[in-house]
C-alpha cells in the first residue's frame, strides 16, 4: 500500500527543504502532499530570493491528519512564521501529534510542532536560533545533522538533507 505524506507549506518555504524531501518521499514510493493554507506559494532560497511557485495538491482547510501516514515541515524563516500562527495549521499538526503518526521537520520547521505541543519530552535538533524556544517548550535540543526520537525526526538546515532525506524514507516505513 502507498504511503500517503502532507508536507505543510506557505510562501516562504525554503526551497530545498520542500523539494528535496518531496523527491525523496516519491522516489521511494510514497505519495507527497502539498497541504497549504493558500492555492500556490512562492518558495525562497535562503530565505531571501524568491525561486519556484508551487500549486497546493490540498488546501489546508480540507486537510485531515486521519488521511496521511506521516507528515514533513519543512523550513523557511517566514514558512514557519506563517504557519506556527495560522489557527488551521497548528490544528493540523496537533492531531498528527495526538494520533501518534511520524513527523519529520527540518530547520525552522520545528516552530510550527512547538505551536502545536509536538516537542516536550523530545530529543531533536534545528536551526540553531530555534533552541531556546524549543528547551523552554521541554524539549531536548541538540546540535546533530539528523536525530530521530521515536517517530519524530529532526535536521539542521539545508546541508543536511541527505541525511534528513534518508532518515524520513525510513520514518516513514515506505523502502
Amino acid at each position: 500500500m502507498t504511503k500517503k505524506i502532507a508536507l505543510l507549506a506557505t510562501d516562504g518555504v525554503e526551497e530545498v527543504e520542500f523539494t528535496k524531501p518531496r523527491d525523496a518521499l516519491v522516489q521511494a514510493g510514497a505519495e507527497a502532499v502539498l497541504v497549504s493554507p493558500k492555492d500556490e506559494i512562492l518558495s525562497t532560497e535562503g530565505d531571501i530570493h524568491p525561486s519556484e511557485s508551487y500549486k497546493a495538491d490540498l488546501a489546508l482547510g480540507r486537510a485531515k491528519a486521519a488521511d496521511f501516514d506521516g507528515l514533513v515541515l519543512p523550513g523557511g524563516t517566514v514558512n514557519a512564521d506563517k504557519l506556527r500562527i495560522d489557527a488551521d495549521a497548528v490544528a493540523f499538526v496537533r492531531d498528527f501529534v495526538a494520533s501518534g503518526k511520524p513527523i519529520a521537520t527540518i530547520c525552522h520547521g520545528a516552530w510550527t510542532l512547538l505551536e502545536a505541543d509536538g516537542v516536550a519530552g523530545h530529543t531533536l535538533t534545528s536551526w540553531p536560533s530555534l533552541k531556546t524556544d524549543l528547551v523552554r517548550a521541554g524539549a531536548t535540543w541538540v546540535d546533530e545533522e539528523y536525530v530521530r526520537d521515536g517517530k519524530l525526526a529532526s535536521s539542521r538546515n539545508p546541508k543536511d538533507l541527505p541525511a534528513f532525506c534518508k532518515g524520513i524514507v525510513e520514518l516513514f516505513e515506505i523502502a
